[in-house]
C-alpha cells in the first residue's frame, strides 16, 4: 500500500458527473433524503458492484468512485497504477427501513471473494481490494458482526480468511469519496455486455 507522501498529486477540480442516476432516476449527488444512510462497498471492479447494489429495493442512489487513498480527485488511469492508494468503490445511499444493512451485506459478501487480498479474479492491485467503509457506529458494529459470521461459513466450507478492510469512512485514507468519471456511472446499464466478474461466490451469507 502506497504511503501518503508517495501518492500522485491529483487535482483540485472534482470529476463532472450527471445530475441523475442513469437507472434509478434519483440524484447522483446529495443531499440525500432525511432518514437515509450512506455506506461504501469495494468488491473489485466497481461496474459490477454498482449494478448489484442499484438492483436492491430501498437503495436510493449509487455512484462509482475512488476512496481509501490520498490523491485528490484521481482519474481512472491514475487509480489503475496503484499510486493513489484508492480502491474502486461504490457509494450506496439507502433507506434502512426498506433495505436493511443485512440485505446489503449479503449482496456484498456473496458476490465477490473477500479472501483474496488486492485481487478479484484477473483484476490485481490495491485498487481492487475488498473494503467496507461505514458512516455510523451502528453500521460498523453490524459489519464487524457480519464479517465474523461470514468467516465462520467460509471456514466451514474450506475457504480462507477474509481480508476485507473495514473501518469508518473518515479513517479510510483521506476520508473522502471521489466520484469516478461520468462514463463509469451506471456503466453496465449503458453497456449491458460490458466486463463484469461478479456473481455468487459459493458460500451464502445467512442473515441473522
Amino acid at each position: 500500500m502506497i504511503r501518503p507522501e508517495e501518492a500522485l498529486p491529483g487535482r483540485t477540480e472534482p470529476m463532472a458527473v450527471a445530475e441523475v442516476h442513469p437507472v434509478l432516476g434519483t440524484p447522483l449527488v446529495g443531499p440525500w433524503p432525511d432518514g437515509h444512510e450512506v455506506i461504501y462497498f469495494a468488491m473489485g471492479c466497481f461496474w459490477g458492484a454498482d449494478r448489484i447494489m442499484w438492483q436492491i429495493p430501498g437503495v436510493h442512489s449509487t455512484a462509482c468512485g475512488y476512496m481509501g487513498g490520498w490523491t485528490p480527485n484521481p482519474t481512472y488511469e491514475e487509480t489503475c497504477t496503484s499510486r493513489t492508494g484508492h480502491t474502486e468503490i461504490v457509494m450506496v445511499v439507502f433507506d434502512p427501513n426498506v433495505a436493511n444493512i443485512e440485505t446489503l451485506l449479503a449482496a456484498f459478501w456473496e458476490n465477490h471473494d473477500p479472501t483474496t487480498a488486492n485481487r478479484q479474479g484477473n483484476d490485481i492491485g490495491t485498487q481492487y481490494r475488498s473494503a467496507i467503509y461505514t458512516t455510523t457506529p451502528d453500521q460498523l458494529l453490524a459489519v464487524d458482526a457480519s464479517r465474523d459470521q461470514y468467516q465462520a461459513s467460509l471456514s466451514h466450507s474450506g475457504y480462507g480468511n477474509i481480508t476485507t478492510q473495514i473501518c469508518d469512512a473518515a479513517e479510510a485514507g483521506d476520508g473522502i469519496f471521489y466520484y469516478a468519471e461520468d462514463y463509469h456511472q451506471g456503466y453496465l446499464h449503458k453497456y449491458p455486455a460490458g466486463y463484469c466478474n461478479h456473481g455468487f461466490c459459493q458460500v451464502a451469507y445467512a442473515t441473522p
